[in-house]
C-alpha cells in the first residue's frame, strides 16, 4: 500500500513540473507576413548559408521552399 501512494505522489509532482516550466517560458515572437513580404509575393531568407524562399500564392497561402 505504501508503494502505491509513493507512486501516485511521484506522478503528481512529475506532471506539475512541465506546467511550471511552461508558465516561465518566454513568449514566441509573432510577425505579420504582410510586414515580411510587403508588396512582393516572394522573400528570400538566408539561414546557415542556404537560401529559402517564402512565397505567397494566389490563394494567399504561404509556401516555404529550399
Amino acid at each position: 500500500m505504501t508503494s502505491t501512494l509513493a507512486l501516485q505522489a511521484n506522478r503528481n509532482t512529475a506532471t506539475s513540473r512541465p506546467a511550471a516550466a511552461a508558465a516561465t517560458a518566454p513568449a514566441q515572437r509573432r510577425v505579420d507576413s504582410r510586414l515580411l513580404l510587403r508588396e512582393s509575393r516572394e522573400l528570400v531568407i538566408e539561414h546557415l548559408g542556404q537560401e529559402y524562399r517564402l512565397r505567397r500564392t494566389r490563394n494567399d497561402k504561404l509556401i516555404l521552399t529550399k
